[in-house]
């Protein structure tokens, strides 16, 4: 069977690929597409050719979702990125439907049908939404916040070299075992339903990205205010928690972190 992974360079798009070629499977990765130029839908249809399967890992929040700006963070347009991530959907599906796929895997967030739909989140409400509506069978993986995402999140909300994130409750989760999830749901039948993966441990979210900056060395300060947005969306308490029914994985983010930077103390 061949898999084509669509996130060339996105969080976990090796471990995903590889995780697949473990399921004795035919991978392809492939740069997600942007809804600019990057990939036409007859580019698009062409990598796809005797595809089976399609991974998605384009959904997760990133700063390429704005413009990043040292007195406010992430500034986002949302009704551009609406429609930017709308294109980039709607081309990858009707490649999809032009070539008979037969499954979509697609990458979330925990919380989409939760959040306000704001921002980042108003757009991957959309992107869920055109999934099912597309007549692919699918399968929809939310996943909590990645424990490689804590940096790209304090650079989202830092204004003038300060950290601002609402205190809310996480349980982030190791990018390779969203990853197993991903290659674990690709190599069986669609669900046509959402399943959540979150970690072991809750933190609230300005802990998490702390411990983050703290074992890079890094001197921003980061403060808790009740106020401030997360990509774009204010977030309550319990708006980023997984539901009863979620995968749980079992790598700790303090054990991550002890990993990553021996590994970082030992580089020429």
């Amino acid at each position: 069977m061949k898999v084509v992974v669509f996130g060339s360079g996105l969080p976990a798009t090796a471990e995903t690929a590889q995780g697949v070629r473990d399921h004795g499977h035919e991978v392809v990765v492939v740069p997600a597409p942007t809804g600019g130029d990057n990939l036409t839908e007859t580019d698009m249809a062409d990598r796809l050719t005797g595809c089976s399967v399609v991974i998605d890992l384009s959904g997760p929040p990133s700063l390429a979702d704005g413009t990043l700006t040292e007195d406010d963070g992430l500034v986002i347009d949302e009704d551009a990125l609406v429609a930017r991530r709308g294109r980039a959907t709607a081309g990858l599906l009707a490649a999809e439907a032009a070539v008979g796929v037969e499954h979509h895997v697609s990458l979330s967030v925990v919380g989409v049908d939760r959040v306000r739909a704001e921002g980042v989140f108003r757009a991957l409400r959309a992107q869920e939404e055109m999934i099912r509506r597309s007549g692919i069978p699918y399968s929809i993986v939310r996943a909590t916040q990645l424990f490689e995402s804590a940096v790209e999140i304090a650079a989202a909300t830092t204004e003038d070299w300060i950290v601002w994130v609402p205190p809310v409750g996480i349980r982030p989760v190791a990018g390779a075992e969203v990853a197993t999830l991903l290659a674990h749901t690709a190599a069986f039948k669609p669900t046509n339903a959402v399943q959540e993966i979150a970690g072991p441990d809750q933190f609230r979210l300005d802990a998490f990205v702390r411990a983050a900056l703290t074992a890079d060395e890094e001197h921003r300060r980061v403060f808790a205010d009740n106020r401030s947005t997360v990509f774009g969306a204010r977030i309550r308490h319990a708006d980023l928690l997984p539901g009863p029914g979620a995968h749980v994985a079992r790598q700790r983010y303090g054990d991550w972190l002890a990993d990553r930077s021996a590994s970082e103390a030992v580089k020429p």
